[in-house]
């Protein structure tokens, strides 16, 4: 047994692009939870230099999830009709988040006493209603919502990209007004907020998949003068992040929305530009095995680094936080892809999607996941 599945993976026929760049998000996004996870549990403080390559890399992450998934919602229309895609969906997206959102809090509930945490059966609710209370669930909840609406306006009224990133703009000019003013919406805050990444994906989709735009999205020329940008852009934001008060890592999203929106999508833009590189040389295509995998990572990551920390801080009595903080992220990322396709194997399957998968072997769902290139 192939437990990365790592074969059948590489002969699919895909955009290569999109699995390195899911791939990059997901390592990173990790990051970010191991931090997190640790905080409290291991001397961070003494090691300041994790706190500002978190921040640093922070922003443009889960933007860019969303404008890859807005990149197929077309195709995705055109060959399922809207019935089916919301369906497709609900079974890809929602039924993940419910599965792995009630282990997550069951968990949390039967440690509540060792753990000292504040969670409540209530949160099974805000699952569905102010995901934000569960922490990175928030994430499959807007995902699964923005796509329903955007295809129900694209299908239904008939609404062009262009007009939905239109209303995507005032939508996030809401989130943007909920925000400054400390407002509760609960899941409507995220819906507002990145539906204008979805819709964007939709708007540029063409071009993106369009094969004569490879050589072009695949340049150095783009590239070099990208990563200047991006890096003055993104110490400018971290600055100001690492001040950021009560808001803390999340104070350019709050206080300074349209910084945020900009520095978003410039750091999408050279993610998918670093992406198209990496598929042009064809190099560490390890990170498209993991972003192949990307969602099911997700779902897991947090109960992952989480016992990755008890095992390592409170069992094995591991002091050393740089060692800590490796050893839990590359278990954040390698333990949920091993552990997801052991569970296919075994057809286990119902951890991860609500009916049986056609094809006997691990595959990765069409949202956020990418669909075939014969598409």
């Amino acid at each position: 047994m192939d437990i990365f599945n790592t074969q059948n993976i590489l002969r699919e026929k895909r955009w290569k692009w999109i699995d390195y760049d899911k791939g990059i998000s997901i390592i990173l996004v990790g990051f970010g939870h191991t931090l997190s996870v640790l905080q409290g549990h291991v001397a961070l403080s003494s090691y300041p230099f994790f706190n500002y390559i978190g921040t640093f890399l922070y922003g443009f992450r889960m933007p860019l999830f969303f404008i890859i998934s807005g990149i197929f919602i077309a195709s995705g229309l055109k060959r399922k009709g809207m019935t089916r895609y919301i369906s497709n969906r609900a079974d890809t997206i929602l039924y993940p988040l419910l599965v792995w959102g009630v282990i997550q809090i069951t968990l949390q509930l039967l440690t509540a006493r060792l753990t000292n945490n504040s969670i409540t059966p209530v949160n099974y609710l805000d699952l569905l209603i102010d995901p934000r209370q569960d922490g990175h669930f928030w994430y499959l909840n807007a995902l699964f919502f923005i796509g329903v609406i955007y295809a129900v306006l694209k299908s239904v009224l008939k609404m062009k990209p262009l007009a939905q990133v239109g209303l995507g703009l005032i939508l996030y000019c809401f989130s943007a007004y909920i925000h400054l003013n400390n407002l509760q919406a609960g899941f409507l805050t995220d819906i507002c907020e990145f539906y204008l990444f979805f819709s964007i994906g939709d708007l540029i989709s063409s071009g993106l998949l369009a094969d004569e735009n490879v050589k072009r999205f695949s340049s150095l020329k783009i590239f070099f003068p990208l990563l200047v940008i991006f890096l003055l852009v993104q110490y400018q934001f971290a600055k100001i992040n690492l001040h950021g008060g009560a808001d803390g890592i999340n104070y350019v999203e709050h206080r300074m929305p349209f910084f945020f929106l900009f520095e978003a999508l410039l750091g999408c833009t050279i993610s998918i530009n670093f992406s198209f590189l990496l598929q042009k040389y064809n190099i560490l295509r390890f990170l498209r095995v993991i972003g192949f995998n990307s969602l099911f990572v997700y779902c897991m990551q947090i109960i992952v680094v989480t016992i990755a920390r008890v095992v390592l801080v409170n069992v094995l009595k591991l002091t050393y936080v740089p060692a800590v903080v490796i050893l839990v992220w590359v278990s954040g990322v390698i333990i949920p892809v091993v552990f997801y396709n052991v569970c296919m194997h075994f057809n286990v399957w119902w951890l991860f999607t609500f009916k049986r998968p056609e094809k006997q072997k691990a595959i990765a769902p069409e949202e956020p996941a990418l669909t075939l290139k014969s598409a």
